[in-house]
């Protein structure tokens, strides 16, 4: 069950649970040691008519999903995640990198790596890419599960993966850290 949380800077919040299908993120789309352990990150589901959005708490404990962004102009949605980046101070953006299933490029996914090279240039955080596929299917069962249908599912969808999205980023970044800090030889005395 989805708790619903009161609006901030008239963005709808929501909590979202880790997805249950946990994908993984191959090491060539990002490096996420660029990514701070702490500040606020926001996730993008990149569609061709609508894009969900998500945003982490400090802590990147917690994520939520936000209003959806209708997909108009590049500049018109720059200017739209600029603004959300400085409402809620966020220090990474995570875009979703829609593989096929296979784990193959698609037709999106060359339109999510060519988003993420454009907001590379025009933002002053890091931009990373993370594997979104079967996101938007376990946001939809989310939402099923909750009783939510038809128009309101369709509002809700993309920004639920979305949220999706950054809760698997955040995993696979905090299975990574500690797989680093476990790969890291002992300091003491060894006698």
């Amino acid at each position: 069950m989805t708790l619903i949380f009161p609006t901030i800077n008239n963005y709808l919040l929501t909590k979202i649970f880790v997805q249950e299908k946990q994908t993984t993120n191959p090491s060539e789309f990002l490096d996420v040691f660029s990514v701070p352990a702490k500040g606020r990150l926001v996730a993008l589901d990149l569609g061709t008519k609508r894009i969900g959005v998500a945003v982490s708490d400090e802590f990147q404990l917690t994520t939520r999903a936000l209003e959806t962004i209708v997909r108009t102009s590049w500049k018109k949605l720059l200017l739209q995640i600029k603004e959300i980046l400085a409402d809620f101070d966020a220090v990474t953006l995570v875009l979703g990198l829609p593989l096929n299933t296979d784990g193959s490029e698609s037709k999106m996914s060359q339109e999510a790596r060519r988003l993420a090279r454009n907001f590379s240039l025009s933002l002053k955080i890091p931009v990373v890419l993370q594997d979104e596929r079967v996101t938007t299917y376990e946001a939809r069962g989310r939402l099923w599960k909750q009783g939510i249908a038809g128009k309101e599912l369709k509002t809700r969808v993309d920004s639920e993966a979305a949220a999706i999205i950054l809760s698997d980023f955040i995993e696979f970044r905090n299975q990574l850290f500690r797989t680093k800090q476990s790969a890291k030889p002992e300091t003491g005395d060894s006698e």
